[in-house]
């Protein structure tokens, strides 16, 4: 897509994406560029349809994931008054907004370290793998900054409690302890364990109906908050219209003939 954001079509049909940021000399720090190039990319992904997108992988090439945002754009940034400065931080909101609310799952591979912004790119990731080395840290208070802008997407996902102990004083910690606070799903040892990780979570989305695994990501965002009469209420409706779909005749169908769904790739089976 450009010298900052890859995108390579996998899958059948090409219905995996597969984003790697691309600027390795920085370890995929943020810059204004590719904060707009990732809301673009992730505007476009949100468009295509169930069948023709199935899942996303986003990954960071080089030695890591992503560092945060680049040094240099933090400085420019603070020449900018309190107006451009609030505008430049509601740029990276709406990128992290358009990954959250990507309707297809979104896979994040994890190595190296994942800093700052890169701990709202874990945030905003359905599902998180890492490998055993990987380090991770809010580490804005560093630099007398703070980690405002992701804030509510990593609160969301980790909880008060352990955004108040990690936010402040910006220590750095392991992949253990991120998946202990529900950061990271998964730890593996090694780069080919975990290239085998993220395979194996594709193949699962996969296997699952394509409006189906949209739907079970949707109603995630959908239920939070609501009181439980209306959140009764909406999930009744939700799986009321999916059993009489076309996908769910399919599901059950393929299920009483002891064969894989149409939409379903054949695989080995597995254990």
């Amino acid at each position: 897509m450009s010298e900052r954001l890859r995108l390579e079509r996998t899958g059948p049909g090409g219905a995996v994406a597969r984003l790697t940021l691309d600027r390795p000399a920085v370890h995929n720090a943020f810059d204004a560029t590719l904060i707009a190039e990732l809301r673009a990319a992730f505007g476009a992904l949100a468009r295509e349809e169930p069948t023709a997108l199935r899942a996303v992988v986003l990954a960071g090439a080089g030695p890591s994931f992503c560092a945060g945002a680049d040094i240099d754009w933090m400085r420019a940034a603070m020449t900018l008054d309190t107006e451009a400065n609030e505008q430049d931080a509601m740029a990276m909101a709406e990128m992290f907004e358009a990954i959250d609310s990507c309707p297809v799952p979104v896979i994040a591979r994890i190595h190296g370290a994942a800093l700052g912004g890169g701990m709202g790119l874990c945030a905003v990731s359905d599902l998180v793998v890492a490998e055993s080395g990987a380090r991770f840290g809010f580490t804005e208070t560093r630099l007398g900054i703070l980690p405002a802008v992701i804030a509510p997407f990593v609160i969301a996902k980790i909880g008060e409690t352990n955004a108040r102990a990690l936010f402040p004083g910006g220590r750095r910690f392991d992949a253990l302890r991120a998946q202990r606070i529900g950061l990271v799903h998964e730890v593996v040892e090694g780069e080919a364990a975990l290239d085998a990780a993220v395979d194996g979570a594709v193949a699962d989305l996969l296997d699952a109906g394509p409006t189906a695994a949209r739907a079970a990501k949707s109603i995630v965002r959908e239920v939070r908050g609501l009181p439980h009469g209306s959140s009764k209420w909406h999930t009744a409706r939700v799986i009321a219209r999916q059993r009489r779909s076309a996908e769910a005749e399919e599901g059950f169908r393929a299920f009483s003939e002891k064969r894989r769904p149409g939409w379903a790739p054949e695989r080995p089976e597995r254990s």
